[in-house]
């Protein structure tokens, strides 16, 4: 059920780099970095790094790229606190 829910942040959060990238394109109102920010932030960060290299988009923004590893870095850590927490209650 984690997985499944993961998979559709992930795929939700393509989606939003995708429609902006796709606006920008267009020269139509964007969608906020801070909203793509917060879509990574919900445990997205592989959707996000997927669209950064698959689609171009926020590539050459070094703030935003920062953050974005940032964001990585954080979800990283609490994967492994749960991952290790959880063997250490089984062991």
């Amino acid at each position: 059920m984690i997985l499944l829910a993961l998979l559709f942040l992930n795929a939700l959060c393509f989606l939003l780099f995708f429609l902006d990238k796709r606006k920008a394109q267009r020269g139509q109102r964007r969608i906020s970095e801070q909203t793509l920010h917060l879509a990574t932030l919900a445990g997205a960060a592989p959707g996000a790094w997927a669209a950064i290299f698959l689609l171009h988009h926020k590539n050459r923004k070094a703030a935003f790229w920062s953050i974005t590893l940032l964001l990585t870095l954080l979800q990283g850590g609490v994967l492994y606190f749960l991952i290790s927490s959880n063997f250490r209650a089984q062991g």
